[in-house]
C-alpha cells in the first residue's frame, strides 16, 4: 500500500507542480489559451495565490514523507490540494467543460484518498 501511496502522492506532486507554477507565473490570457479555463475572469492575485497554495501543498506531499518528519503534515497537505479542487469543479461545471469536471472530481478523490490513507498510517 506504501507504494501505491508514493505514486499517488508524485502523480497529485506533478500535476499541482504544473498548475501551481503556471498559475504562479502566467497571464490569465496565457493559462486560459493552454486549458487552464477555470482561472478566467478571477483577479491576477487569487490566481497567484491559488498558485502559491498548491506548489506549498507540492511540498507537504513529498517532504515530510522523504524526512521522515511531521508526517502528518502530508495528510494536511493533500486535504488542503482537495479542498482547492471543490471550487475548481463548481467552476468547470458552470463553464460546462464536463472533462474538466471530472478530471477535478478524480484529483480530489486521490488527494483525499492519500489525506486518508497516510492519516491512518500515523
Amino acid at each position: 500500500m506504501n507504494t501505491i501511496l508514493w505514486i499517488s502522492q508524485f502523480f497529485l506532486a506533478i500535476v499541482f507542480t504544473y498548475s501551481g507554477w503556471m498559475k504562479s507565473t502566467k497571464s490569465e490570457a496565457h493559462l486560459v489559451a493552454i486549458g487552464q479555463t477555470g482561472v478566467e475572469h478571477l483577479p491576477i492575485r487569487l490566481i497567484r495565490f491559488i498558485g502559491l497554495a498548491e506548489l506549498a501543498g507540492v511540498v507537504g506531499l513529498i517532504v515530510p514523507g522523504l524526512l521522515t518528519i511531521q508526517v502528518l503534515v502530508t495528510s494536511i497537505a493533500a486535504f488542503g490540494l482537495g479542498l482547492i479542487m471543490i471550487p475548481a469543479s463548481i467552476i468547470h461545471y458552470r463553464r460546462h467543460e464536463p472533462k474538466a469536471v471530472w478530471f477535478t472530481i478524480g484529483i480530489f478523490l486521490l488527494c483525499l484518498f492519500v489525506a486518508w490513507m497516510r492519516f491512518q498510517g500515523i
